[in-house]
């Protein structure tokens, strides 16, 4: 296993750390715990040391499953990091509360790394004039929690104005070959490793599509011209490992086969290792994708902010990812949900389109976006989804 550091306590994290928002089920949808903690521990034993949990997964059953893993002298062994769901806070007592709940199910007296879940601009603005910043250091003083961070699921603009506003000591952002310009983006990566920030990846293989053994044929084709064969979720994994800002990559194993095969790619995957020739072979695959999307949205955000309140390049996004990469319809649907009103807690949808136009005039591309949203609310927006998203999101366990 490799390790790097992060710069503002010493730590040395392994590249490689486990996600536990996919672990392995029954027939029933319940979560395998034998498999699960078998997995962590299988992980652990390779030299995994960071495992991120949220307050959500598995309808609040991730935490749980994570603190039975780490008994038998596993705790000592990694980092854990979880959340706080800061659209479930309304106040500083909600914040105490959760945390004291989340230390409860964990089994543990302090979280090592923590984070503000899924912030955007208006989100962080909310909780932030709740106080939060109190509370994460209150919490740190009492030692509840070792290290303050956030995950972001934003603008650009939004993100360098978070990371300029309190000393975080990491980040966690959605981060792939395809996704250098959405949300934080490359540019967010840069500058939060300029301030000396660990920076955690999420959806490296963006949701697993990048991973696929059989990629689409003219992918396919580009790919075999490789002078070193690979396979797809190796070319991605080392893509995102390739850049020396990049703490942590997260992957969600839920596979024996999917840990061995992410712990070789990681004893591989120095920092600047690959070359020249494979990096332009990755942006050649990188804009074929771009082809084969519906939409040809670069995420560049110069249609926002929408007078109707559409967050346009997530709606393009979603329906994007779902049509290229032919993933379920449900998946799609409730992805976009999430990310399109219930962690924020405003709405951002396409269908709250009224045609103004106003977008039309700023977009680089020329594309008829208030025509393609209704491919949008065609393809994502279902009735009745909205409900289970808020069940999600509020690690109900009943649900």
């Amino acid at each position: 296993m490799l390790y790097r550091t992060v710069p503002k306590n010493g730590d040395k994290l392994s590249i490689l750390g486990f996600g536990a928002m996919r672990l392995p089920l029954n027939e029933d949808q319940s979560i395998n715990e034998a498999a699960a903690i078998a997995q962590m521990r299988k992980a652990i034993d390779a030299g995994v040391n960071y495992l991120d949990t949220a307050w959500p997964y598995h309808n609040g059953k991730s935490e749980l499953i994570l603190g039975k893993a780490l008994k038998e002298s596993y705790r000592e062994k990694v980092k854990i990091a979880d959340k706080l769901p800061v659209w479930m806070c309304d106040s500083r007592q909600d914040m105490d509360a959760i945390l004291n709940r989340q230390l409860e199910k964990l089994g543990v007296e302090t979280i090592d790394y923590y984070l503000l879940h899924a912030l955007e601009g208006e989100s962080w603005d909310r909780i932030k004039a709740l106080g939060v910043i109190a509370f994460l250091e209150d919490a740190k003083a009492a030692g509840k929690i070792a290290n303050i961070g956030f995950s972001f699921h934003g603008t650009n603009e939004d993100f360098n104005r978070i990371v300029d506003a309190y000393d975080w000591t990491f980040c966690q952002i959605q981060y792939n070959f395809l996704d250098t310009q959405n949300q934080a983006g490359t540019a967010g990566l840069k500058y939060a490793a300029s301030k000396d920030m660990a920076v955690i990846i999420m959806e490296p293989l963006r949701g697993g599509n990048l991973s696929r053994p059989e990629a689409p044929p003219r992918i396919q084709a580009l790919w075999d011209t490789a002078k070193t064969r690979r396979t797809p979720v190796e070319w991605a994994l080392r893509w995102v490992w390739n850049a020396p800002e990049v703490t942590v990559v997260l992957s969600g194993m839920n596979r024996d086969e999917h840990i061995e095969q992410n712990l070789a790619i990681a004893e591989q995957a120095e920092a600047g290792s690959l070359t020249d020739a494979e990096l332009t072979l990755i942006d050649q695959v990188a804009d074929k994708y771009r082809e084969l999307m519906p939409v040809n949205c670069t995420g560049c955000q110069y249609c926002m902010p929408c007078p109707a309140g559409v967050n346009i390049p997530a709606c393009f996004e979603y329906y994007n990812t779902g049509k290229m990469f032919e993933e379920p319809q449900e998946r799609t649907q409730f992805r976009y949900a999430v990310f399109n009103g219930f962690i924020s807690g405003k709405e951002t949808q396409a269908s709250l389109c009224v045609e103004c136009g106003e977008c039309v005039e700023h977009c680089p591309q020329h594309i008829d976006i208030p025509e393609r949203l209704k491919e949008v609310v065609d393809y994502c927006e279902t009735e009745g989804i909205g409900e289970i998203v808020k069940q999600f999101m509020s690690g109900d366990q009943s649900h």
